[in-house]
């Protein structure tokens, strides 16, 4: 296990000084899943929520999470991002549950002194939890899930992939 960098030489939480790192290309890509009766996925589809389009809204919610990441998580820098993109994929065919599926998966890009996962891990979850908000009137038995960094690339460390 590589040594823990957020800890200053008493043992106190310390944002990571960055001020030697080398300014890299870095991305990073995190995926969730959103499972939901099917009922609920239909109306989403429809267009059929009360409160709006509910993937267009949590699209915007996830590029503005991302955006916010240093906001509510305290070690992390704050970043120029030079990219934000949220996508979905919906699996309408119930799974051993009976529950469907939308899937999340945020893309994430900066040039920078340190890397962007926490960014793409809160777009996906504030995304995930978007949907959440817009449709628990009908179903709040959601399960947010698979929440993880799936790609990372760039910086001292390289390329790390999620292996299956």
């Amino acid at each position: 296990m590589s040594e823990l960098t957020h800890f200053n030489v008493d043992g106190r939480a310390r944002m990571v000084d960055v001020t030697d790192k080398k300014v890299t290309h870095r991305t990073a890509i995190a995926m969730g899943r959103v499972r939901m009766l099917p009922e609920t996925l239909k109306r989403i589809q429809d267009g059929k929520i009360a409160k709006g389009d509910v993937l267009a809204v949590a699209q915007v919610a996830g590029i503005m999470g991302a955006k916010r990441t240093p906001d509510v998580i305290p070690m992390c820098h704050p970043l120029l991002l030079t990219g934000v993109d949220i996508a979905f994929t919906e699996y309408p065919d119930p799974d051993s549950e009976g529950l469907c599926t939308v899937e999340v998966v945020a893309t994430v890009k900066v040039e920078g002194q340190t890397g962007v996962e926490m960014e793409a891990l809160t777009a996906v979850s504030i995304a995930a939890l978007t949907i959440y908000d817009m449709c628990k009137a009908i179903d709040k038995g959601m399960i947010l899930d698979g929440i993880c960094l799936e790609k990372k690339t760039g910086g001292k460390s390289g390329t790390y992939e999620r292996s299956r």
